[in-house]
Parts: structure tokens; C-alpha cells; sequence
């Protein structure tokens, strides 16, 4: 046998021990994989080994709830309006209408008998009577406006809507508004005879 031989008989050999110890490595891993999952390791008690325990999530807060107000008691009155071309009059009593709270017109602001009408009057009359009356504890007014009405004209002057935008950013709650002229349901007999006025 030559030295060739025995040097390739050795090889073949050492290649059989390391594919058969390879595969006997092998084996024991898988072995010990399943004998670890058969039987789990124990802890040094004896006790089997604790799982681990998620701690309890916490629950969300509560949204936080915004402090329950106490509803505003208002003391309601009633502005009375009567405006025409020539005056605006503004007379806020209580709901009753027995009783005047304040008082205040065109004619008391301006010195011009022509600019008692204009609206600029209402709005400072206006002013006027909504102070006396929160002084005096009205927070709030339900308005009634009025024209001449009758035989005379049905619309309200140019001061009505001067009025009502004054008291509104006087601090005064507005609750309803109505137009309270008086109507005849047929007519009403004008002054000034069969012959008309004499001038």
C-alpha cells in the first residue's frame, strides 16, 4: 500500500468522524430543545419558574368637567319706546308697567327741537335711561316700540332702531322686541273739523 493510499484512506476517515460527530451534535441540540420544553427549568425553590406578569395599565383620567354655573337670575323689565319724526321717549318700568324704573327722551339730550327725532338723541337717551336702570337692578328688558299710530303715522321714527342698538350695548339682556302701535281697525276721525286746520 502506497503512502498515497494511506493519506486518502485517512482523510475518508477524519471526513466520516466529523460528518458523524456533526450529526450526533446536532441531535443533542434537538434533544435538549425538546427535554427543555417537556420539562422547563425549575428555580432554586423547587418552584417552577414564575411567568412574567404584565403590570395593570392604568385606566385613562376622566376628561375633567368644566364647574357647573349657577344659572343668572335676571330682574326683567319693559322699555317702552315712542318714537316719531319729532321725538323719541324711552320709559322703562317693571313687568307690570305700574311702576317707571327710568325715564329719558330726545328732547332732554339735544337743545335743537329739530334733532330731537334724530337718532343720535335716542342713542344717548337711550344710555341715559339703561344706566339709571341697572342702578336701580333691571338686568334685562323685553322692549316695545311704538309710532303714533292712530290717524297718525304707523312706522317708527328714525331714533326706534337707535334704541335698541344703544340698550343692547348698554349691558341691558334683550329678551323680546315687539312693535305695539296702535292700529284702528277701521279708522280714527283727524282733527281739524270739515274745513281742515287753519293755519
Amino acid at each position: 500500500m502506497d503512502i498515497k493510499d494511506e493519506k486518502k484512506i485517512s482523510r475518508r476517515t477524519f471526513l466520516d468522524y466529523a460528518l458523524t460527530g456533526s450529526i450526533v451534535v446536532s441531535a443533542l441540540a434537538v434533544l435538549g430543545s425538546i427535554l427543555t420544553y417537556v420539562y422547563p427549568p425549575k428555580s432554586e425553590g423547587g418552584a417552577e419558574k414564575a411567568e412574567k406578569v404584565e403590570a395593570p395599565v392604568a385606566p385613562a383620567p376622566a376628561p375633567a368637567q368644566a364647574p357647573m354655573l349657577k344659572p343668572r337670575k335676571d330682574r326683567w323689565g319693559i322699555a317702552h319706546v315712542f318714537s316719531s319724526k319729532n321725538n323719541t321717549i324711552i320709559t322703562i318700568t317693571d313687568m307690570s308697567g305700574g311702576e317707571t324704573i327710568a325715564k329719558a327722551s330726545g328732547g332732554m339730550i339735544v337743545k335743537a327741537d329739530r334733532e330731537e327725532g334724530s337718532p343720535y338723541a335716542a342713542m344717548q337717551a337711550a344710555f341715559k335711561a339703561a344706566d339709571i336702570a341697572k342702578e336701580r337692578g333691571i338686568t334685562a328688558v323685553h322692549i316695545r316700540i311704538r309710532a303714533p299710530g292712530g290717524h297718525g303715522t304707523k312706522t317708527p321714527g328714525a331714533g326706534a332702531q337707535a334704541v335698541v342698538r344703544a340698550i343692547a350695548r348698554s349691558g341691558l339682556r334683550i329678551g323680546k322686541i315687539e312693535d305695539v302701535t296702535p292700529t284702528p281697525t277701521d279708522t280714527t276721525k283727524r282733527p281739524g273739523g270739515r274745513r281742515g286746520r287753519r293755519v
